[in-house]
């Protein structure tokens, strides 16, 4: 039986909180201590890299998907166990999403939003029933948690939004989490 996949949305750059490229790096080596596959977007650079050769050097299997547009600028980390380039961002964004069974965002900017939110909003459609983790390292994501709590006060969406993520303060709570959820 393949390993169950965690696909991971996080930064290309690493931020300006040291503890940011940590919680990438102990995310990498628990993907892989459980025995899970990382599934991400194939960067060598920022977060993304970091998760990928901290899963790589633990021993993980490591999928990653790139749009030809990023092979460059994101640097493609053609090592990975499986290496797959797309046509367009959107079809990068599908088959990451496929080929797992949760995510988990850590820290990040408008690409890691934009496939967060259409993760959760699949999920608020009921087009899947995959967990979704905020590694919401030092309160990253709590401006985040406030919006979604903000839209939800004006009636754009309703409570249940709540129960389509969790948030969790580091990997070994996610660790818990993810467990649970892949059993």
């Amino acid at each position: 039986m393949p390993p169950k996949s965690v696909c991971v949305y996080c930064g290309s750059r690493p931020g300006t909180d040291p503890d940011f490229m940590r919680d990438a790096q102990n995310m990498g080596q628990m993907i892989a201590e459980e025995g899970w596959r990382l599934v991400y977007g194939a960067g060598d650079v920022g977060l993304m890299g970091a998760v990928a050769r901290s899963a790589q050097a633990a021993g993980a299997e490591t999928f990653g998907v790139i749009p030809q547009l990023l092979v460059d600028w994101e640097i493609g980390k053609t090592d990975l166990t499986t290496y797959v380039i797309t046509e367009t961002m959107h079809e990068r964004k599908k088959v990451m999403f496929m080929n797992c069974e949760a995510v988990v965002v850590l820290p990040g900017g408008a690409g890691s939003l934009d496939e967060m939110f259409e993760a959760l909003t699949w999920r608020q459609l009921g087009l899947h029933q995959k967990p979704i983790f905020l590694l919401n390292t030092n309160g990253y994501w709590d401006p985040l948690v406030s919006l979604l709590n903000h839209v939800t006060a004006h009636g754009f969406a309703d409570e249940t939004l709540h129960g389509y993520y969790t948030t969790v303060p580091d990997p070994e709570a996610c660790r818990k989490e993810l467990r649970r959820a892949l059993a």
